[in-house]
């Protein structure tokens, strides 16, 4: 019978990553200037440099021309802004493994995925190609549940031969893998501080060069980000973000061979333990895993990983609390076993011992909960 551990390892990432010291103190510092940038004196002076030089090395880090990166709340609010600023007289195709941020867009249509999880380009031409106003495509670059990564460069050359516009969820992809915008060929990006190891309550949308000066905001307020989202900023958060982006970046190379060893031994216990990892013949995330433990509930396993010290999760953190058959898992076909599935994602400040204490409480819950059919109507 499992007892309670006293001892709590963070395994869950992709919901926010633990906040890097860096990005703290640029926090403690930014909280500091009393000033607001769009004050004139010479407080507010200060703290219009500290937002500009945030923005300066958010849109250098990912590629973009500094004046078309607007500051945002999060990714939420940068993948709607991106949608309603965009879609105006368009059809909005959108991936059916997209982030329910996304998915919660008025769209015309869902693209399909692959069994491995990456956007189906051939469905994609297809609509495309089916007549009507141009669309607006959204699709992800990393899947925040598989780690699955899409080959965006391809879906932008499809959308573009075709008049469409491409918008892309970068969120779990920023930090962990390198990209810019215009490699990318997306006409808007959207990323979140904290999945980068920078505070929650910032992120930015990135737009592509020059043709989205006039995005209408979400928020008029005064005027703030080129009218494009008004507010006065929240410069410390700003700032952290900014800070936890460099470091994630510098260190990015190194860090994705070790987590990416890491998972894989993660993965080959849990194979053995009657598991399987969902989107393993297709390119991921290092530090992400999806497994399937079929007939086990995936709130049981939590619950059950959650005694033993290990706190992971069934998916979307934007869903927690209702823990259900994830639509990602489904839309890759696994049916049932789309409830029986965890999510485990390695952090940044991820241990050797916390991957192999996990790998033991696994392999015990996995031989301990009895198989149920039909685990999740």
């Amino acid at each position: 019978m499992s007892t309670l551990s006293d001892r709590f390892t963070y395994l869950d990432a992709n919901a926010a990553e633990p906040i890097r010291p860096e990005a703290l103190e640029a926090m403690t510092q930014a909280a500091l200037v009393a000033g607001n940038p769009a004050s004139v004196h010479r407080a507010g002076r200060k703290a219009r440099a500290v937002l500009e030089t945030a923005r300066e090395d958010i849109a250098a880090l990912f590629g973009a021309a500094a004046e078309n990166c607007v500051f945002t709340s999060g990714g939420t609010e940068a993948n709607v802004l991106a949608i309603a600023g965009q879609a105006g007289g368009r059809r909005v195709l959108v991936g059916a493994s997209e982030h329910d941020a996304v998915r919660a867009a008025t769209l015309s249509a869902t693209i399909p995925v692959r069994a491995d999880g990456v956007l189906d380009l051939a469905a994609l031409e297809r609509m495309l190609a089916a007549g009507g106003p141009p669309a607006l495509v959204c699709a992800m670059l990393a899947n925040n549940e598989t780690g699955v990564i899409n080959p965006v460069r391809e879906i932008a050359d499809l959308c573009h031969a075709h008049g469409a516009l491409l918008h892309v969820d970068a969120v779990q992809a920023a930090g962990r893998i390198a990209f810019g915008i215009e490699e990318l060929g997306a006409d808007s990006v959207a990323i979140s501080g904290h999945k980068f190891g920078g505070p929650k309550g910032a992120g930015a949308l990135l737009l592509a060069g020059g043709r989205f000066h006039a995005i209408p905001p979400l928020l008029a307020g005064g005027g703030q980000e080129q009218g494009r989202r008004g507010g006065t900023p929240a410069l410390p958060a700003i700032a952290g973000m900014a800070a936890a982006a460099r470091g994630a970046v510098a260190g990015m190379t190194a860090q994705a061979a070790r987590l990416g060893a890491w998972r894989d031994r993660i993965e080959a216990a849990a194979v053995a333990a009657g598991a399987r990892a969902c989107g393993a013949g297709a390119a991921r995330l290092a530090n992400t895993t999806s497994l399937v433990l079929p007939g086990r509930r995936a709130q049981t396993q939590l619950i059950a990983l959650d005694m033993a010290g290990y706190g992971v999760s069934a998916g979307s953190a934007c869903s927690s609390g209702k823990v259900a058959r994830s639509h990602v898992l489904e839309a890759m076909g696994l049916g049932a076993d789309a409830g029986c599935a965890i999510r485990v994602s390695l952090p940044w400040s991820a241990r050797e011992d916390d991957v192999q204490g996990f790998i033991n409480a696994y392999t015990a819950m996995a031989a301990r909960l009895p198989a149920q059919a039909g685990a999740l109507a």
